[in-house]
């Protein structure tokens, strides 16, 4: 299924992990450009402003190529126009199958045409199907996973875990009243056994290659659940879906259970990820904990801004400070030392700065040579040897 070549998907693991050795310290700048040099890798951009400049440069040229076939279309009269988008979709994934086979992967260009062939496909559908939401989001999930599978470009899988939410919404709202009532718990359960299907696919992989986009879906899976059934989320959809106005002194039904779930989530999620040391959880039970402050405070303003922020900062610095003498000395597991394979002379040549400024110390200055070259000399000589 994938196009690439299996050698340089390796490679480029190997490359990747010889820029974590030398970031480390391990190996010099010399033998990280030697790894490189030995080992063939894609046409690829990490720095993302050339990226994007790239991604603009491949709509141009798939626009071009787009209007070149639809000059030439418009001479058969309204049929053309129901059947072009799905000529310009043919486009883009012809297009991004030859920047494949010419090692293209995450350069920008291949962007364009995987993206645009995937954007092409659902207004395709829609054109066909009279803008039947449940259908557009159907093909547009199956396009973008094929397009992940195939190209391993993550973007495809994240229109993916959107296209999929989005064909679970609208087949709920086709249930009418009920299906818009249970929407939450719908969304809930299916996020909660998505997450653990990607899990399992995440164990049983045996190739990398898709470690990625499965990390990136799992996580979608995490934020998915806690907006479910977060208590502002849920009230504002009830309002927006439903019609239910929420009157003084009443609140919307199973309010309790919507109120503990927008706080107990994210602790949940924090302590799992201090148990298992997991980052990316870390960082969203951290979004989720003051995603659920705001949700509170956008309904019960209980003190002015200013004393809650100045209270918020107090109790925040409160944390890191006994978090940083708790871990400071730890040797494993979670620590505030330093990593080693994320080593930087920025902290210490921080330091140096400091403790030059602080002591009015100057940098060492070396003389320069001398002009004049003694001879040799004993004990007291001046440069003088025992020749005449």
């Amino acid at each position: 299924m994938i196009v690439y070549d299996t050698q340089i998907l390796d490679n480029e693991i190997l490359v990747d992990e010889a820029n974590t050795l030398h970031k480390g310290g391990f190996i010099n700048k010399e033998q990280k450009k030697f790894i490189k040099q030995e080992l063939p890798v894609f046409r690829s951009q990490d720095n993302i402003l050339v990226r994007i400049g790239f991604y603009l440069l491949g709509c141009l040229l798939y626009s071009s190529i787009c209007g070149a076939i639809s000059i030439v279309g418009m001479n058969a009269g309204d049929s053309y126009f129901k059947i072009c988008c799905y000529l310009f979709a043919a486009v883009g994934f012809v297009g991004s199958e030859i920047l494949a086979k010419q090692n293209f992967h995450n350069h920008g260009l291949d962007d364009a045409f995987i993206l645009g062939a995937i954007l092409q496909t659902g207004i395709a559908i829609g054109i066909t199907t009279d803008g039947y939401e449940s259908v557009i989001a159907f093909f547009m999930a199956i396009a973008s996973i094929v397009m992940f599978l195939r190209y391993l470009h993550l973007l495809s899988m994240l229109v993916f875990c959107f296209a999929v939410t989005a064909f679970l919404f609208f087949q709920m709202f086709e249930f009418g009243e009920i299906g818009k009532a249970i929407l939450p718990f719908t969304t809930m359960i299916f996020a909660a056994i998505f997450y653990f299907f990607t899990r399992r696919l995440i164990s049983k992989l045996t190739k990398s290659y898709y470690y990625n986009g499965l990390l990136l879906a799992n996580s979608f899976c995490l934020v998915l659940f806690y907006l479910s059934c977060n208590y502002l989320v849920v009230r504002e959809l009830s309002a927006e879906l439903l019609g239910t106005e929420v009157k003084p002194g009443t609140d919307i039904p199973f309010a309790f259970f919507f109120y503990a779930f927008t706080f107990i989530v994210p602790i949940i999620y924090l302590v799992r990820a201090l148990k298992t040391r997991d980052k990316i959880m870390l960082w969203i039970s951290f979004l989720a904990i003051g995603f659920s402050i705001y949700t509170i405070r956008f309904y019960y303003a209980v003190l002015p801004i200013e004393v809650a922020l100045t209270l918020g900062g107090l109790v925040l610095f409160a944390i890191a400070y006994f978090s940083i003498k708790k871990l400071k000395e730890k040797e494993s597991g979670l620590t505030f030392k330093p990593d080693r394979i994320n080593h930087s002379d920025a902290f210490l040549n921080a330091e140096a700065l400091v403790a030059a400024s602080a002591f009015g110390m100057k940098p060492e200055i070396k003389p320069q040579d001398s002009p004049i070259e003694f001879g040799g000399g004993g004990f007291s000589g001046g440069g003088s040897g025992e020749s005449f």
